[in-house]
């Protein structure tokens, strides 16, 4: 087993094997996502090493082709972690004393495998975070297009799954982008805890080699840097926890809207409509079109919503200092990632694909979901609320009342007056927050676009 922490070059024991599989875990699976971020934190720290005099400007010279091109081939998928090998840091480490001899011995100098670790996790979940915000962008924003296009067509609303008031498509579609762009607050603050660079605090004291801090956090692009080194360290684990609140808000939104897709799409209700090729059938059932996707995204959607409370007992009563407890985050938080990546992937594929059905409010089943508009109208013309409420629910009880589908909503956010330049606002004003943070270029395109003239 090569290890970096080993003292002695013999024979390894069967007890050493058997503790090495047992700690090491899954770890040669999940680094291979860390790998990247591995050595561009190496590149910055060899390069600082340089400029402080702690390696000589020759050892840099060679080190730093040989680091590029293993970041090539990590982005070729050409780079792997071997059997035997711990982890992704041990793997680098290992090629660059096999290629180079003493100057790849060199590279781990005034640093530790803890701040490796929180330089790698840091700048991978920065980097999916920025990934995930920018397909809620693009969800939220086929959403409000998907609004506008069908302002017009009314959809039954419900309380308590019984028939309430006259809501809109238009309305509904608006709603969910609403909720994504105040969930990416979360985004928000999860990148701005997480984008400070540990580099340097090494085990979680520091070190007393004259390094240079502010250095590495310009090379990789930190905002800013973990001051007090043990602060550094703890930073372990509430990062994970940031990042798995920001997703499990997106998941809870999602999830929600999943609910009433599966709802709208039953025969009971049929609101909308897929193509065939967007729904599965039965074995037995020749009529069947079910709403497996979004069936699928409720149930990955309410796992995900469970996450911080996974890493948050993992972590729970652990003191200052590095824990070994730490490395299970992984297992929970990375496949966590996919999953919110592939519910937003396929949710805007299913979007794009939605119809919806019109003239639903004429149907007989929807006669009482025009009760109130005709308290509002009673008040309008001169009755008391109360009386009114108390004439048109007699009405009903009598079997008298009828409905008349003109609506005149006019305040701001109702079915007649949207507002949905007001949430492309909001759409615009996290992703340049977040873009105060990180350089606009990594967060795509310019953000929502002019939702109103593209969806005319």
């Amino acid at each position: 087993m090569k290890k970096l922490w080993s003292k002695t070059q013999g024979e390894e024991s069967d007890i050493s094997r058997l503790i090495h599989e047992f700690t090491a875990g899954e770890d040669r699976h999940w680094d291979l996502r860390l790998a990247e971020f591995d050595i561009r934190g190496s590149i910055a720290h060899v390069n600082m090493l340089a400029k402080t005099g702690l390696i000589s400007e020759e050892d840099r010279r060679v080190l730093l082709p040989e680091m590029e091109a293993l970041l090539e081939k990590v982005k070729a998928g050409e780079f792997s972690i071997e059997e035997g090998m711990e982890d992704v840091h041990s793997q680098v480490e290992f090629l660059l004393t096999e290629k180079l001899g003493e100057s790849g011995k060199k590279i781990h100098a005034a640093r530790s495998r803890n701040d490796q670790v929180l330089v790698d996790m840091k700048l991978y979940l920065k980097s999916e975070l920025l990934a995930i915000h920018q397909m809620v962008q693009e969800f939220a924003t086929l959403l409000l297009e998907l609004s506008e296009k069908n302002k017009e067509v009314l959809l039954p609303g419900y309380t308590h799954y019984q028939v309430a008031m006259p809501s809109s498509f238009g309305l509904w579609f608006a709603s969910w982008s609403e909720c994504l762009a105040e969930d990416l607050w979360n985004v928000h603050a999860a990148v701005k805890l997480i984008d400070k660079n540990p580099l340097g605090s090494a085990a979680g004291y520091g070190s007393s080699f004259p390094i240079d801090r502010e250095m590495t956090t310009k090379e990789l692009g930190f905002s800013d840097l973990h001051w007090n080194v043990v602060n550094a360290q703890m930073s372990r684990g509430r990062s994970e926890k940031a990042m798995a609140v920001a997703m499990s808000a997106l998941a809870f939104t999602l999830g929600k809207m999943s609910q009433d897709m599966v709802l709208y799409l039953s025969q009971n209700f049929a609101f909308v409509r897929f193509p065939d090729t967007y729904t599965t059938g039965s074995s037995i059932m020749p009529h069947k079109k079910n709403p497996d996707v979004f069936e699928l995204i409720r149930a990955r959607c309410n796992r995900l919503i469970n996450l911080p409370n996974q890493l948050s007992l993992i972590q729970a009563n652990l003191s200052s200092g590095y824990h070994r407890d730490w490395q299970l985050f992984k297992e929970a938080l990375f496949p966590a990632i996919d999953d919110i990546k592939a519910c937003f992937q396929m949710a805007t594929e299913m979007m794009k694909a939605i119809e919806v059905q019109d003239n639903l409010t004429g149907n007989e089943l929807y006669r009482y979901l025009f009760t109130v508009e005709a308290v509002n109208q009673k008040v309008l013309d001169g009755f008391s609320f109360r009386e009114a409420y108390r004439e048109v629910g007699m009405d009903v009880e009598a079997g008298k009342f009828e409905w008349n589908e003109a609506l005149n909503h006019t305040h701001q956010g109702s079915i007649g007056n949207l507002r949905n330049e007001e949430i492309v606002r909001q759409l615009r004003e996290v992703r340049d927050a977040i873009g105060q943070i990180q350089n606009l270029e990594s967060l795509g395109p310019e953000g929502p676009s002019d939702i109103l003239s593209r969806s005319k």
